[in-house]
């Protein structure tokens, strides 16, 4: 699976919006320190933006920022045959940001999303949708390297929002963190039903409903 095959299964702005506080609102549940959590949701990114985001810990990322404009999203697997970093210096694979509306320019030339030196985008998977959009898009890009049938790293960077279950969740997160998931207690959550002690309690017992508060604000997780 390429970034082509992510746009065309990806949901709606609204519905990769609310997978995203989902996972994120379970993350932090089942991680409470933050720098281990796979997945976070930041409501106030900036005045009227928001950023889904994940890490894995070994140096791959991704971002998708919600704007009123519409939302727009990179993925980064500093191995990727397709790495800017392949490089010296560092060159963005061609076609992947040529055609960015430019709604979206601060996005991209944002330095959060930069590598070390802030000289180019940290990106090997790029697309978005304006609000108007009736689908999601790309850039021409050609990614078909040999040996490699996902170049850009597309496939597993996002396979869980495309996924978009609480099965695909639970799975990641039993491996992720190494402990039994309550299947129940992740519908809940995705379901962005208000929590309960009895939900927090099933996926954390060291955790009580008052310890998230912080957590639920920063998600921007419906009370």
């Amino acid at each position: 699976m390429t970034v082509f095959d992510v746009v065309r299964a990806l949901p709606g702005i609204s519905a990769v919006r609310d997978r995203s506080r989902s996972m994120a609102m379970l993350d932090a549940i089942l991680s409470p320190e933050w720098q281990y959590r796979y997945f976070s949701f930041d409501s106030r990114w900036a005045p009227g933006q928001e950023m889904a985001s994940m890490r894995d810990g070994s140096g791959n990322d991704y971002s998708i920022v919600f704007t009123p404009a519409g939302a727009w999203a990179r993925g980064f697997d500093h191995e990727s045959p397709v790495s800017p970093l392949r490089v010296a210096p560092p060159a963005l694979w061609p076609g992947l940001i040529d055609s960015v509306p430019a709604v979206f320019g601060t996005q991209v030339a944002e330095p959060a999303f930069a590598d070390s030196d802030g000289r180019i985008l940290r990106a090997t998977v790029c697309f978005w949708r304006e609000a108007a959009d009736a689908e999601w898009h790309c850039g021409q890009v050609d990614v078909r390297v040999p040996g490699r049938e996902d170049a850009d790293s597309a496939d597993w960077l996002f396979e869980v929002l495309v996924e978009g279950n609480a099965e695909a969740y639970r799975d990641f997160a039993e491996e992720y963190f190494e402990t039994d998931v309550d299947l129940a207690a992740v519908r809940h959550v995705y379901d962005l039903a208000p929590l309960t002690r009895e939900v927090v309690a099933a996926l954390n017992s060291d955790l009580e409903l008052v310890d998230l508060a912080e957590d639920v604000a920063e998600i921007g997780y419906p009370l």
